[in-house]
């Protein structure tokens, strides 16, 4: 690790620094055991509370070869900040995505094969499960497509969660891109897209399935995000 990078790293968050390394290295581990990513594909990243900073995968490294250490930590344009590692390839689309919604505390990308099959033909997945209205408040949109290696896929996301209260998009002949309060929120919806779109996929091998009307759906997002579970 460079002192000229290292540096940018202030004593004051520091601590959150580590903490979120931790965390998001945790995570990663759980794109593995719930099948949503291959090989070194994918990845999860965590804003740093009180600073303009995120942590993020390092590219092609794989998930066994993961620590705390080997994740790296950017600023919001994407610049490496600290770390001895390449961020990973979609690190400008991650930046863009925390530029422009600071309610975002995290942001996952999967290739799950359900979801992205769902991408590769341009079609958004429609609420037909309350599991989906529970999670997703609606339909999982679908994204443009976009090349990797810019902000193009993050502008993609934010334009097309707009209005929105999905917290996951298929980006077309792409993937998943998903996000959250924190990382731990954002890898939730990128497991429960991959589930709803494995289900729904099947219902319609069996005919049309039955759409849930918008009242009905508006009534269970409301119940599953304020009632449901301990607070």
């Amino acid at each position: 690790m460079t002192s000229s990078v290292s540096s940018s790293v202030t004593s004051s968050v520091a601590g959150a620094v580590a903490a979120l390394r931790e965390s998001v290295c945790r995570l990663h581990a759980e794109l593995v055991r719930y099948g949503l990513v291959a090989w070194t594909a994918g990845n999860v990243s965590g804003r740093v509370p009180g600073a303009d900073l995120f942590v993020i995968k390092p590219s092609g490294v794989s998930y066994d070869d993961l620590s705390p250490e080997s994740i790296v930590v950017c600023d919001l344009d994407g610049a490496l900040v600290d770390g001895e590692l390449a961020p990973s390839s979609d690190t400008a689309a991650h930046a863009y995505v925390y530029r422009h919604l600071p309610q975002v505390g995290g942001v996952v990308h999967t290739h799950s094969t359900y979801a992205s099959a769902w991408a590769a033909r341009g079609e958004a997945i429609p609420c037909v499960l309350t599991a989906m209205a529970d999670e997703f408040g609606g339909p999982i949109p679908v994204g443009p497509f976009a090349l990797i290696g810019n902000d193009d896929i993050g502008r993609g996301i934010v334009a097309t969660l707009d209005g929105h209260r999905s917290p996951a998009v298929l980006m077309r002949n792409h993937g998943v891109f998903t996000i959250g309060a924190d990382p731990r929120a954002a890898v939730k919806a990128a497991v429960m897209c991959e589930d709803v779109a494995r289900t729904v996929h099947v219902a319609r091998q069996l005919g049309e399935p039955l759409p849930i009307a918008p009242a009905d759906i508006d009534r269970l997002y409301d119940r599953y995000q304020n009632v449901y579970g301990q607070h």
